[in-house]
């Protein structure tokens, strides 16, 4: 599993909490991250808008290939599809 660095908020309701409970949530916390952020899901629900070919791109290659450009062309956007 890759460790990444990030700044997470952990609030609890208990007034003491222990240092290893602290840790052992952040570690449950980084999983589910993990599969949440996967460029697939997120392929699920984005699509990308080309608008200079009248085109609404859904399959993830293409998508890929557009996003991890330098920059979007004119005229195309990422939407979500919610």
């Amino acid at each position: 599993m890759k460790s990444l660095n990030r700044d997470l908020l952990v609030l609890s309701k208990k007034t003491s909490v222990n240092k290893k409970e602290i840790e052992l949530e952040v570690k449950k916390l980084h999983e589910i991250l993990l599969q949440v952020e996967s460029f697939e899901n997120f392929c699920r629900v984005n699509e990308v808008m080309d608008l200079n070919n009248y085109k609404v791109i859904q399959h993830p290659v293409k998508m890929e290939r557009i996003i991890k450009g330098k920059s979007l062309k004119p005229f195309q956007f990422i939407n979500n599809k919610n």
